[in-house]
């Protein structure tokens, strides 16, 4: 099988070009190929398939094999594969994902994507304005935001002391998110 290995802002990713590709069970490969020290590595495997609605879908499963709605820096990569590749040769196209299909333009430089843009749509509040939550015994407050996957925003007074890897998974994890969370931190 013929893969692509991509990263957008840090996010890394494996991409499969499922116009040429068959994968049976994508969950199950998902977790293979994301383990950083057995596999591939990859916060996660990302497909690029035909669609019936749009020029191309993307279906994204976490490094865990659950299905995920959407990736902003996911789909910029499947923009630059599809462009790059041309299985899409306009430099304004749709792709499908289970978030909606999203509006991608690109910048080309010598015949290759050097840009993608993605038209996110509005985001959406999910919750009270700040919500309030306990994660491991401590208070935060939050703002729920929706891309078509789930976001939720810490405004903190101090962020440099933060050990992200020690606390987020109870954050991503929180039973207020059965769906899981991308968390932000943020010190203004």
């Amino acid at each position: 099988m013929k893969f692509t290995k991509m990263q957008g802002t840090g996010n890394d990713y494996i991409y499969i070009n499922c116009f040429e590709e068959t994968v049976e069970r994508p969950e199950e490969l998902a977790v293979k190929v994301s383990d950083r020290h057995f596999g591939i590595g990859s916060d996660g495997l990302i497909l690029i398939c035909p669609s019936g609605q749009a020029d191309c879908r993307m279906k994204m499963f976490n490094a865990d094999g659950s299905e995920s709605e959407m990736c902003g820096n996911g789909i910029r990569c499947v923009g630059k594969f599809v462009y790059d590749h041309h299985i899409v040769e306009k430099k304004e196209f749709d792709v499908e994902t289970k978030a909606g299909i999203k509006h991608l333009k690109v910048t080309d430089e010598g015949g290759k994507a050097a840009l993608i843009t993605v038209d996110m749509g509005i985001p959406e509040v999910t919750g009270e304005v700040p919500e309030p939550i306990v994660v491991d015994g401590r208070s935060y407050e939050f703002i729920g935001i929706s891309m078509g996957n789930p976001h939720a925003i810490y405004y903190m007074d101090e962020i440099d002391d933060l050990d992200l890897e020690a606390i987020g998974p109870a954050f991503e994890t929180h039973e207020r998110f059965p769906e899981r969370t991308n968390s932000e931190f943020i010190q203004v």
